[in-house]
């Protein structure tokens, strides 16, 4: 050996698992079964009450199950029969086009943007403007649909609150729900369900570090700024989230639309949870209606993948 040469211990051999090397390290078996045995009663139960429901409606929406007669006994195979007649049923586009609307306008536009505007005004009054605001929009979360939607039915019916308010300023109103029954149902929906997404957004917004806003406002942004390029970016999850549960929520609303209009005047308020239910329980049509359900099954789960989608990490 010469003076420049500098002995180096041995390498250490590695065995690995395959011809080439060491392979990619296995979680035991046991830890894998441990951590997955607590979740099978979970899953038993959302298989027995959640997917054993929704098989059922889907394989009942191909027969002509009935309330009465003899399909009620013995529902026979009709196949796509109840598909075709609902696509051309003239009520179908009428109650797809309804459904939409009061979507986009009671949750995504009103629910979504009410809660974030009341998250941010409570972020900045006092304890005690806070809490009042919060337990009056809170009151008419926590109540049953049921008596929200009498509430609602009061407030906007022909002899309600919104017209004597209106009588006592001079004015006179029209019967909201029969000349606007669709705006009555998504302002009455908004005002239920807003709660939910003030608390998300009062969360979310918890979590925005405070030395990023002041930092921003140093450097001169003022606060349409500081929203839009600060506060959003950095609550886009929770954004996300509350939009795909709200949505969801609000395209099963029933109770609500039942009790302020029954889907009336005529067709104007018949969203496709009314039309599944007059189909399946007022006219006996079982099959027809869960032909209705399943259609709305499948826009619930269409909105789902959008959200789910946004939801996925960006990657670097």
């Amino acid at each position: 050996m010469t003076a420049n040469t500098v002995s180096r211990p041995p390498r250490e051999t590695v065995t690995g698992s395959g011809p080439s090397g060491p392979g990619p390290r296995r979680r035991p078996r046991g830890r894998t079964l441990t951590r997955v045995l607590p979740l099978a009663p979970a899953v038993v139960l959302l298989a027995i009450f959640l997917l054993g429901p929704v098989i059922w409606s889907f394989y009942g929406s191909f027969t002509d199950a009935a309330l009465t007669g003899a399909s009620a006994q013995d529902p026979q195979w009709v196949g796509l029969d109840n598909y075709l007649t609902l696509f051309t049923d003239p009520v179908f586009p009428l109650s797809l086009w309804l459904t939409f609307v009061f979507v986009v306008a009671s949750a995504i536009v009103g629910q979504n943007f009410l809660g974030l505007g009341i998250a941010l005004l409570m972020n900045r009054a006092s304890k005690v403007v806070s809490a009042v605001v919060g337990t009056a929009v809170v009151a008419a979360w926590v109540l049953p649909e049921i008596v929200a939607a009498f509430v609602a039915y009061a407030y906007f019916s022909e002899d309600g609150t919104l017209n004597q308010v209106l009588a006592a300023a001079g004015m006179s109103g029209p019967n909201w729900l029969y000349s606007f029954p669709m705006l009555s149902i998504i302002l009455a929906n908004a005002w239920r369900g807003t709660a939910f997404s003030m608390m998300v957004y009062r969360a979310a917004l918890n979590d925005v570090p405070v030395e990023v806003t002041e930092a921003a406002m140093i450097d001169g942004a003022d606060g349409i700024k500081r929203l839009t390029w600060i506060t959003i970016p950095m609550i886009k999850n929770s954004i996300a989230t509350n939009l795909m549960l709200i949505t969801l929520q609000t395209l099963s609303v029933f109770t609500l639309i039942w009790v302020m209009t029954a889907g009336g005047p005529g067709n104007e308020s018949t969203t496709l949870p009314i039309m599944a239910f007059q189909e399946a329980f007022k006219f006996g049509d079982i099959g027809y209606g869960t032909a209705i359900a399943t259609v709305m099954l499948l826009i619930g789960a269409a909105f789902s993948l959008v959200y789910i989608r946004a939801l996925r990490p960006e990657k670097v």
